[in-house]
């Protein structure tokens, strides 16, 4: 589908520079991909099944954006009281929150398609703005009147893609823009208006329809009336009001710092503050913890605050902002030896890191029992380097064992096919469960081995070399199992203080199942 101009101006360079412009970017070939992703986060909020599941996922699919969400979780301003290192992007759902991971995913993926692009500095600072008004946005979602409002960090996110754009694409245009704009004499709308041939948003709008981005996100971009706005009464309203507030907040971080935001910000008071139900105390916590989370964001995707006011900021708790970043990674696993069958070499240290992960979330009131499942899953096949890993439960309608969660390569075409009946088999998984023994296996290969596998296991995985089975079995009665392979042998086997820990997060999640 082609862009089709919508604003028609002058027949010369306005409408061209736009025009030409838009075919360059319809030709970059990371866009599309970029539209499908965030639509497919987008839409894991409103699916039928487990949104975190889908998100964790999604998450894991990604190498780069596994890595990227893991570190934004091991900062300070997101460590846990224990200080302990979080290792699985399901807990880190649980930590951050489903919605603080969502905008933080979607966020990474805008910034992984242009950061390396070329004039770093415009494209940077312009990304930082857009990272930075997303986590206002969330913030303004958190406290907002509207269901599913979390969109607004999304529609925040979005709402400096114009600019984005531009300084990617086209840089001597943004350049030139800028500079009618540093004269004072006009503002960024009539500049661009007169330079690209429409508004940064109307420009950012023709984008995101072309990547096929959600109509609510769009509509959102759209400018608002001059002067101090009402309440609104519906949703849509709404998120246009937030997405700009977010803008104007985060235009507002990124050229000021300390005492000099507030002065800064007392404007968007006066103009947001009714619709938006804020007072001055709110914007005043709001502008520190939204500033030291920017940083925070910006770090875990390598992204230099440099060009960010950087005084002698402290954080709420008296910090240096500086002293945060140097100590960020202080409790992260960051070796990354691996065995030749791909299981970290600090395999006990991650098994051990998952262990305090789920007593943690064995505390908590909130958790839920399927979010503690994933979490050992993830946990289990993260630090034994397995290449698919499942749980399978017994399906009482069809008295059988199904897989209800998978993840892993090619995770749901074989969560499909993980299944077997009810009625007890001399196979290697029903001889599990039958005597409640936890089996690892180093080489499936082996004639004895085979001989014990059942022919949709055969037929499913036919390349699987080395697996284990953890039965779930409680007052001798068989609930299920957990299951995760290799294509590959691992002869360096499971020792005891592995297999120790391995037994207590299984002892773990069976204590939870129990209690309900």
């Amino acid at each position: 589908m082609a862009i089709q101009p919508s604003v028609h101006l002058d027949e010369h360079a306005p409408e061209s520079a736009r025009d030409r412009l838009l075919v360059k970017i319809n030709e970059e070939s990371n866009l599309p991909t970029l539209g499908v992703s965030i639509t497919k986060v987008v839409e894991i909020t409103s699916s039928s099944e487990d949104p975190v599941a889908k998100l964790a996922h999604f998450v894991l699919a990604d190498v780069a954006l596994t890595q990227k969400i893991l570190r934004l979780s091991n900062t300070i301003h997101y460590r846990t009281s224990s200080g302990a290192p979080v290792t699985t992007i399901s807990r880190a759902i649980f930590l951050l929150g489903f919605n603080s991971i969502k905008t933080s995913a979607m966020a990474m993926l805008l910034v992984d398609c242009f950061k390396d692009k070329s004039h770093a500095n415009s494209v940077r600072r312009e990304l930082i703005q857009a990272l930075c008004a997303s986590i206002v946005g969330r913030e303004m979602a958190q406290r907002g009147r509207f269901q599913d409002g979390e969109e607004a960090a999304v529609a925040a996110l979005f709402k400096n893609v114009g600019k984005v754009l531009v300084a990617s694409f086209d840089h001597p245009l943004y350049t030139r823009i800028q500079a009618m704009l540093q004269t004072g004499k006009t503002s960024s709308q009539e500049a661009s208006d007169v330079l690209l041939g429409c508004s940064y948003e109307r420009f950012g709008e023709l984008a995101l329809q072309e990547w096929n981005i959600p109509d609510t996100i769009i509509q959102s971009l759209a400018p608002l009336p001059a002067g101090e706005l009402k309440k609104v009464n519906t949703r849509a309203e709404w998120l246009r009001q937030v997405a700009s507030f977010s803008d104007a907040l985060a235009s507002v971080i990124m050229t000021a710092g300390g005492a000099n935001m507030t002065e800064k910000a007392r404007p968007l008071l006066q103009r947001y503050g009714k619709a938006l139900e804020l007072d001055q105390a709110m914007l005043d916590d709001m502008l520190v913890r939204v500033e030291l989370e920017t940083r925070q964001l910006a770090k875990s995707m390598d992204i230099a605050m440099s060009d960010v006011h950087t005084g002698d900021e402290v954080d709420a708790n008296g910090v240096p902002n500086e002293l945060l970043m140097q100590d960020y990674g202080s409790g992260e696993i960051q070796n990354d030896q691996r065995h030749p069958s791909g299981k970290p070499m600090q395999a006990r240290d991650l098994l051990l890191a998952g262990v305090q992960d789920v007593t943690q979330m064995l505390a908590s009131e909130s958790f839920k029992l399927n979010d503690l499942i994933l979490l050992v899953l993830e946990t289990l096949y993260s630090s034994m380097g397995f290449r698919f890993a499942a749980v399978c439960l017994r399906d009482l309608q069809s008295v059988r064992y199904v897989a209800r969660l998978a993840i892993g390569e090619n995770y749901l075409e074989r969560q499909k096919g993980f299944a077997f009946p009810g009625k007890p088999d001399q196979n290697l998984f029903h001889l599990a469960m039958v005597n409640n023994v936890d089996l690892m296996i180093s080489d499936a290969s082996v004639p004895k081995i085979q001989n014990l596998l059942p022919e949709w296991h055969r037929k499913l995985l036919p390349d699987a070399r080395s697996f284990i089975i953890l039965p779930l079995v409680i007052q001798k009665k068989p609930l299920g199992l957990f299951y995760a392979d290799r294509a590959v042998n691992a002869d360096e086997g499971v020792p005891p203080d592995e297999t120790a820990l391995i037994k207590t997060l299984k002892s773990q999640l069976l204590a939870a199942m129990m209690r309900g």
